[in-house]
């Protein structure tokens, strides 16, 4: 099992326990993004706005110290209205962005789906296609080897493995890239807005698949869905203007997130 560390400004601490470890913790993390502003229209105009001061930018700050520790076996569901930091917040723990400030330490392999299918070919077939997102994800062909038939089985989609991806239906795409998702074994698996996927009879095996996960896996999950927060989660935390505002109980957040469209 590996340990990953993302790290700014801010040195890491000591070893986990073992039972119930500590699985994901951050530290303080802060995270801006620059926007620019209008641009000057010459290289006179340039120097003029530097002497002055004047920034081509304005700096936005999407986390504000942000803090918390997940344990292992944990289904915790992240939840903020458009623009409160959570996509970024995932971004982050999958290294798809560094953090500005603070720490993130990960301890065990994880398995981002941030947006499913990213990174299909449709120029490949269904078989190839697990394959290359394995790869993608830090599998080696053996290790997919070893998952390709549950991937397939719990996809439904036997007949159509060495059919070229562009002749898939939309939806048996996503069925294969859901199936990718909640089948590669990693240690902590991280969802986006995934859930709702195939037809009624597919949602339910979905469904009941998450249900079997308790304790069983680590699983964060980021959803607009307060539903799936009461039905899956153990645990939730509120995220609004970049800050945690609520971190316990299922029912006591997601009431706390519907509060947050009343008050408008």
């Amino acid at each position: 099992m590996s340990k990953k560390v993302i790290q700014s400004r801010k040195s890491t601490s000591g070893p986990v326990e073992n039972s119930k470890k500590t699985v994901i913790k951050v530290t303080d993390l802060h995270k801006s993004f620059k926007l620019p502003t209008e641009r000057a229209a010459g290289l006179k105009q340039a120097i003029f706005n530097r002497l002055k001061g004047i920034k081509g930018y304005t700096e936005q700050k999407v986390l504000r110290g942000i803090s918390f520790e997940i344990k292992q076996g944990e289904f915790v569901g992240i939840v903020g209205r458009n623009g409160s930091g959570k996509s970024t917040l995932l971004k982050l723990l999958a290294g798809i962005y560094t953090p500005g400030q603070g720490t993130i330490e990960i301890d065990g392999t994880l398995v981002p789906f941030i947006e499913l299918g990213v990174g299909f070919n449709p120029e490949l077939t269904g078989r190839e296609n697990i394959y290359l997102n394995g790869a993608l994800l830090g599998f080696s062909n053996s290790e997919m080897t070893a998952m390709y038939d549950e991937i397939v089985r719990f996809a439904e989609l036997e007949p159509f493995m060495d059919a070229k991806l562009k002749n898939y239906s939309s939806g048996m795409q996503v069925r294969l890239a859901f199936s990718i998702a909640i089948r590669a074994r990693g240690d902590i698996l991280i969802l986006d807005e995934v859930l709702a996927v195939g037809d009624a009879e597919f949602q339910k095996k979905c469904n009941d698949y998450f249900a079997s996960l308790h304790g069983n896996q680590t699983v964060i999950l980021v959803t607009h869905s307060m539903e799936n927060v009461r039905q899956f989660c153990d645990r939730a935390i509120l995220i609004e203007n970049g800050e945690i505002t609520a971190d316990g109980k299922p029912e006591a957040v997601a009431t706390a997130y519907e509060n947050l469209w009343s008050q408008g």
